[in-house]
């Protein structure tokens, strides 16, 4: 037989890792959340979990992470979230209307000193 050197694979094995690469299972979020949340109920060891689902331990354990990371951003979001469009909107059109009260005010406080310094006096 004939050897092949170390650092290279053979034609068949690239193909093989190829095949496998493209038949990987993809996991959607919810079968992630799903795997994640069975293993955080404890009902199962995850290795029991993990040989079930047909994943790696290392897996389960970095979507766990992930998850939890998700959670605390999410929990994080709820004190300091960010204002929606209609939020944006609602506000832009109050501080619009605020300002046209106060140029009202302003334009009304003019025209009453005027009245009491009376007619040609300047204002100071």
């Amino acid at each position: 037989m004939k050897q092949r050197p170390a650092g290279r694979p053979s034609s068949s094995e690239q193909i093989i890792r190829d095949i496998k690469r493209k038949t990987r299972k993809q996991y959607s979020a919810e079968e992630k959340i799903r795997i994640v949340l069975d293993g955080l109920r404890g009902e199962d060891s995850i290795a029991e979990l993990c040989r079930r689902e047909g994943i790696a331990q290392s897996l389960y354990y970095k979507w766990s992470k992930d998850f939890m990371e998700a959670g605390k951003k999410r929990l994080a979001g709820d004190i300091v979230r960010q204002a929606s469009s209609s939020e944006v909107t609602e506000l832009r059109r109050e501080a619009r209307d605020l300002k046209e009260v106060v140029a009202e005010q302003t334009l009304e406080l003019r025209l009453l000193k005027k009245s009491m310094l009376g007619d040609g006096d300047e204002l100071e």
